[in-house]
């Protein structure tokens, strides 16, 4: 599969969220925005709006152990948008300290043996992806610093490495609930009040300045690598 060829550089925004009025999603289409007012060309990837099935199936591996097996129309649509970007970035809220299952399956369908791992030569090598995790957990939550350790081990080392991205930077966007939670040594959930008016406002202004920040800094050291 050759490379686009365009000068245009792109950026596929791959948004994961069942609902398209979720804080996901906005951020997603506000990272997207940023993101072209920077020069690039986006495509955006609703998974849940474009009916991605996340579930593997025999078209999509019918050969396991052949590089170069056929992959199903729907994985060779998906695999084409990923060739076509240089910059991927997934938004996501954070389940279970991983990824929701629609993004997990697309990584598993798309990101298969001899397209983006298994060559000698990656694929996808040179390239680049953000991923910006949402999480209901406040920033003075215990947890905060292990899911940020544990997340970065599992989309950094455990896929873009693997797959032969030359830069990959997990954003963890904590404080993403209007209500504080957490979950305290017996395992019970504390929920603090909702915030409302003013202080409202002030939350989310802050939560989209971090996520901005996100995006900037991982253009910065697109530009300082370049």
């Amino acid at each position: 599969m050759p490379q686009h060829s365009s000068d245009t550089r792109t950026a596929l925004v791959v948004v994961a969220h069942h609902r398209s009025d979720s804080l996901t999603a906005h951020t997603a289409r506000r990272a997207a925005a940023q993101l072209e007012a920077a020069g690039y060309r986006i495509d955006l990837l609703d998974l849940h709006a474009e009916g991605f099935d996340p579930r593997m199936n025999v078209e999509d591996q019918p050969d396991w152990g052949n590089r170069e097996k056929p992959y199903s129309d729907e994985t060779h649509r998906h695999m084409r948008r990923i060739l076509d970007a240089d910059v991927v970035v997934a938004v996501f809220p954070v389940y279970w300290l991983s990824v929701p299952a629609v993004l997990k399956g697309w990584i598993d369908r798309v990101w298969n043996y001899g397209f983006a791992y298994g060559r000698s030569k990656p694929r996808l090598a040179g390239k680049r992806i953000l991923w910006l995790a949402l999480a209901g957990a406040t920033a003075d939550d215990p947890i905060a610093e292990s899911m940020q350790s544990v997340l970065e081990a599992n989309l950094s080392d455990g896929i873009a490495y693997y797959c032969g991205f030359s830069r990959s930077a997990v954003g963890l966007l904590l404080d993403a609930e209007e209500r504080p939670q957490r979950v305290d040594a017996e395992g019970n959930l504390l929920v603090g009040e909702a915030v409302a008016g003013a202080e409202r406002e002030a939350q989310y202004a802050d939560f989209e300045r971090r996520a901005r920040k996100l995006v900037e800094e991982f253009l910065a050291d697109e530009l300082v690598a370049a």
